[in-house]
């Protein structure tokens, strides 16, 4: 102990002789370990740090696997209530069951009319989860009876916010949709589900569901989601096997509805972080590549340090001190800088992670679990130590495997007295480049693939347009000739303000997913049942829709204020739907009848082209009919106003318009669609930035090493090339000699990097759109960076040689 604590000290010292060379090979470490800590701190929140649940390991989330004819290419789907009871009572597999769905409800009575998220849930909720409530209790099974469904339960921050956190809170009436609801609970904010990596989308309130009894019955109509809790002992592959069975039976009970329709277990854990999973395992591959280039940086410097204390390692040597005191000697000066750049990693790591929450927040899940903490700690000490033995490794046993007489002989202009370092620099400089490579092919291509996906075409011109959403009161709106009338009244004033080109309304916004997914009989078809309908993407909207969206009208015509509930029934469908339907055929006058509104049949009157409801990168277009709201009323719809000025300087007047019609109605949801087509390629973005950073230091360090290399060789070559120049070689001869020297090492560690991306780069390919993971006009540009970016890391130290005196320098030593 005492002798490792007098080679801290004499590193320490050693170092502190050095300030340049210490302050770049912390600065470089700290970068490689910062870049790992912040990443880590992502990983450990999502991937590693269990579930704010007791053994959530034993939590699983139950989907309906809908039949592949209806859904192609949808594994999971959500359930509806009458099959969520019967996997209820025949499954022996799970300890709890329940049940829930998600609502909006306009809260009263404490200031400005505001929308609040609710979730609608079974009794057993709260059990399945094991929450305790911080006030009062949860919810009975009597109050999940109809007309019983009076109760809230509170999350801790809605309590906090909105109650200044009353501790008389339990017994309070609130209300909500104009009807009284008492408080009975408090949960823990930490504690909510679903969990949500935006904090307003965070659930705010629980209520019953309290279905009536025609409720219950529903079996094809799926709107909920469910979670269970694997009794002790039980697996997943277990509960899967008997949702299989009882799903078998189901299907032979009620074929109707039934057919086809199995069940998926996923643990909760998957559930919540399967799409982030391959993303965030790219980029600690990317990070950890960093830190090896990181350390063949630093390795390269501690050699040519090393090798410039040769004589003073002989002398000691010679002395009496061994090989093992020696290369011990070079690792603890290694460690002492690895332990400094972890210091320094920790605090880039915490701006790191504010960027990655602030800027990267609508990708990732639980972004407020993360933070630098023990675990963090802990990891970026491991990591230090380990890079500082990995980047000493190669200049101790360089040190301890010298030749004592060459080095004894230094400074006496011998010039082969370090060819081994040489080539031990060289084979680093060559891997910092092949990694490097890699690292910037994944860019390349991440690059790619979001400039693809920003010129793929929406259906849709997203500029210039204010959106906003509203949720009618079902007290005050329970009839729908009242919700059609709300809407007419505000459309009528929104398109009366300065400003205003167009507006109308749909159901669900484009580009985020969502919407109603229906069942149809189409007209002139074989009757088949329910669950063997084909099912098609429902929009309710208002006619001005899709004139003010610009969706381009490709058949008939649009949709009117004259289709109205007493006139003949009339949809509008999309390019996709028609064409699946009624190929090499004009699909205007064709019938087809929607299965949960079955009392009128529907005419096909325009055809539209298609629009990308679920985002981006969804390749197949979804089938889709648009329905007038007169004649399908519904309390949810999202308000769109096409502007002839910037949408931001509307918003007040439109809020405006919306108090004058219902000065209770609360407005939430503003976005302008140019925000909404940005979220939905936030997860590509995410990956991109990150990987293009990262990537980025990966090549300076690189850029670095071929500079050191050849500033040192230059050094080291002065008398040669001063014998050279005597003996009339001209400026660019040495030029060229060093630049060649430089761009062999880029050459050869490009050679490397390309076969080795040509294997790794595979492993991304979920993550790519509109580019293959073998990309060539991604792997050449990217070649040819590399190979830029080290002619011009050589430059400098070329320049230099070409400048040496001959007279100087054949005095050399």
């Amino acid at each position: 102990m005492g002798t490792l604590l007098s080679d801290l000290r004499f590193g320490f010292r050693m170092l502190r002789k050095a300030p340049g060379f210490t302050m770049v090979a912390v600065v470089v470490l700290a970068l490689g370990i910062g870049a790992n800590t912040a990443i880590f701190s992502v990983v450990n929140a999502i991937l590693l740090r269990p579930l704010p649940f007791q053994d959530p390991e034993r939590l699983v989330q139950v989907w309906h696997v809908p039949p592949p004819k209806s859904f192609p290419g949808m594994t999971r789907f959500s359930v509806s209530p009458a099959n969520y009871l019967d996997w209820e009572k025949e499954n022996h597999v799970f300890e709890n069951m329940a049940i829930y769905g998600f609502s909006n409800h306009n809260l009263t009575g404490t200031g400005e009319p505001e929308s609040v998220s609710a979730i609608r849930v079974s009794p057993a909720f709260f059990s399945v989860l094991r929450v305790q409530p911080i006030l009062g209790r949860v919810f009975s099974p009597e109050e999940n009876q109809s007309g019983r469904g009076h109760v809230a339960v509170l999350s801790q921050s809605f309590w906090q916010t909105h109650f200044a956190s009353d501790p008389n809170i339990v017994g309070r009436t609130i209300s909500l949709d104009s009807q009284n609801y008492d408080v009975v609970g408090v949960i823990p904010s930490k504690s909510a589900f679903p969990t949500s990596s935006d904090p307003k989308a965070q659930p705010q309130l629980w209520i019953p569901v309290a279905w009536t009894d025609s409720e219950r019955a529903v079996r094809g109509n799926h709107n909920y989601q469910v979670i269970a809790r694997l009794k002790p002992g039980a697996d997943v592959k277990e509960s899967q096997a008997e949702m299989n069975t009882i799903s078998t039976r189901l299907e032979q009970e009620y074929p109707e509805d039934d057919k086809g329709w199995g069940a998926a277990v996923v643990p909760l854990r998957d559930q919540l972080v399967g799409d982030v999973r391959p993303a965030l395992m790219v980029l600690l591959g990317a990070v950890g590549f960093v830190l090896l280039i990181a350390c063949a940086n630093v390795a390269n410097l501690v050699l040519v340090k090393t090798l410039a204390r040769q004589k003073e390692i002989a002398i000691r040597t010679a002395l009496g001190a061994s090989s093992v005191r020696a290369a011990r000697q070079i690792l603890s000066e290694t460690l002492l800088l690895a332990l400094t750049g972890g210091v320094l990693g920790l605090i880039f790591a915490h701006f790191g992670v504010k960027l990655i929450v602030a800027f990267l927040a609508q990708s990732l899940p639980r972004t407020t679990d993360i933070t630098v903490d023990g675990w963090v700690l802990a990891f970026t000490l491991v990591i230090s130590l380990l890079t500082g033995l990995v980047a000493g490794l190669v200049p101790a046993v360089r040190a301890s495997k010298s030749n004592l007489n060459d080095s004894l002989k230094q400074g006496l202009g011998r010039t082969d007295a370090d060819s081994g370092g040489n080539r031990t620099r060289s084979v680093l400089v060559v891997s910092e480049v092949a990694l490097s490579l890699v690292l910037l092919i994944g860019a390349g291509l991440m690059i790619r693939s979001l400039s693809r996906l920003r010129n793929v075409d929406p259906g849709l011109d997203p500029h210039n347009i204010l959106t906003m959403s509203f949720a009618l009161s079902s007290t005050k709106y329970d009839k729908p000739v009242q919700q059609i009338a709300f809407y007419d009244q505000l459309l009528q004033r929104v398109r009366a303000l300065p400003g205003v080109a167009s507006a109308g309304a749909i159901d669900s916004l484009p580009l985020g997913g969502g919407g109603s997914i229906q069942p149809i009989a189409v007209e002139g078809r074989p009757q088949v049942p329910m669950s063997e309908q084909p099912e098609v993407a429902v929009r309710v909207v208002e006619p001005g829709f899709i004139a003010t969206m610009r969706i381009s009208l490709l058949q008939g015509r649009q949709l009117s204020s004259s289709d109205v509930v007493d006139r003949p029934a009339v949809i509008v469908v999309s390019e996709s739907m028609a064409q699946r339907f009624w190929p090499g055929q004009n699909p205007i006058g064709k019938r087809l009848t929607m299965t949960f509104s079955p009392e009128r049949s529907r005419e096909v009157v325009g055809v539209a082209g298609d629009v990308k409801g679920d985002g981006l990168d969804v390749v197949e277009p979804v089938a889709t009919l648009y329905v007038p709201l007169a004649q399908q009323p519904t309390p949810y719809l999202s308000l769109v106003v096409r502007t002839s000025s910037p949408p931001s300087t509307l918003i007040s007047a439109i809020s405006n318009a919306v108090h004058e019609v219902d000065r209770e109605q609360p407005v939430v949801g503003v976005i302008t669609m140019d925000d909404i087509l940005a979220d939905s390629l936030s997860h590509q973005r995410f990956n991109m930035l990150l990987l293009s950073a990262f990537s980025g230091l990966a090549l300076l360090l690189a850029a670095i090493g071929i500079y050191s290399v050849l500033a040192y060789s230059v050094r080291r070559r002065m008398s040669e090339i001063g014998v050279r120049m005597a003996l009339g070689a001209q400026r660019g001869d040495i030029l060229r000699m060093i630049l060649g020297q430089g761009t062999k090492l880029a050459f050869i560690g490009t050679g490397i990097g390309i076969a080795a991306a040509f294997g790794l780069t595979r492993l991304m390919a979920s993550q790519l759109f509109g580019v293959t993971a073998t990309d060539p006009v991604t792997f050449l540009s990217v070649a040819a960076l590399i190979v830029l970016v080290a002619l011009a890391a050589c430059y400098i130290p070329a320049r230099r040689a070409t400048k040496v005196d001959p007279i100087v320098a054949l005095r050399y030593e």
